[in-house]
This record gives C-alpha cells, structure tokens and sequence, in this order.
C-alpha cells in the first residue's frame, strides 16, 4: 500500500586524511580525494584534490598535482600547485615547479625551476622580446 522511499544519500567529496609513516616504501602511483601526509618514501606520481603534506622524514621522487602543499622533506620531480607551496627551513626541492603562490622559510633548499601564474613568459607570442632579439633589433 504504502511503498517505503530510501532516502538519497548525496555523493559528498572524501575528507579523507592519509598517512604514509615512517619506513614506508611506495613504488607506484597515488591517486586521493583526501589530504595526504608522507613521512616515507614514494617513488611515483601522487595526484590529490586535498593538501600534501611531506614530513621531515619524508622523500618524494615523481610528479605530484595537488591543491595544497607543504613540505618540510625532498622532493625530486615535477610540483603541480593549484594554491599554495609552503617550504619549511628543512624542505629540499628540485625540479620543475608550477604553482599559485610560493612560501619559503630561510633555511629551505629551493633549486627548482618555477612557473607562476599570472607571470607572463617572454617570448615572441607575448609580445615581449626577449634579450638576445633586443639586441638584433
């Protein structure tokens, strides 16, 4: 007679904290909606909507695409940064760079080349000469 109705459950985004600890090895590649704290070793592409966290003890050698970061750890690789990138004093980065918005605390290792948007390049396209075609013109 009266036919009973499941209420919907609504598809919400994982809030999810995920640790990597100490002493832990990761060959491969990490893919999280959550936040994501490593105090191990990954060696892999990590992709996350949430924030990375690289401990003290923590070493990444990869490609990593997140909203957020902050790294006290190495890093080796490619950094794709949707925010910001905070390097604590003890953070060794080198690599390639893209971000938002950059942070370093005096201490920190940043040998990295790095991209910011809403900094325009100088080439041709731009509009913008570069050095060695100002000095032809």
């Amino acid at each position: 007679m009266f036919a009973s109705k499941k209420p919907e459950i609504p598809n919400i985004v994982s809030a999810e904290r995920n640790i990597t600890g100490k002493g832990t090895e990761i060959k491969g590649d990490i893919t999280s909606n959550g936040d994501f704290r490593i105090d191990g070793k990954v060696e892999g592409n990590i992709k996350t909507s949430g924030k990375l966290i690289l401990g003290k003890d923590g070493i990444i050698v990869g490609t990593v695409n997140c909203a957020n970061a902050d790294f006290e750890g190495k890093f080796t690789g490619k950094l794709y940064c949707t925010g910001t990138l905070s390097l604590k004093s003890s953070a060794e980065i080198e690599g390639e760079v893209f971000l938002e918005k950059l942070s370093i605390e005096p201490g920190a290792i940043f040998n990295a080349v790095c991209s910011m948007k809403g900094v325009k390049s100088l080439n041709t396209t731009d509009g913008i000469k570069t050095e060695s075609q100002k000095a032809v013109s």
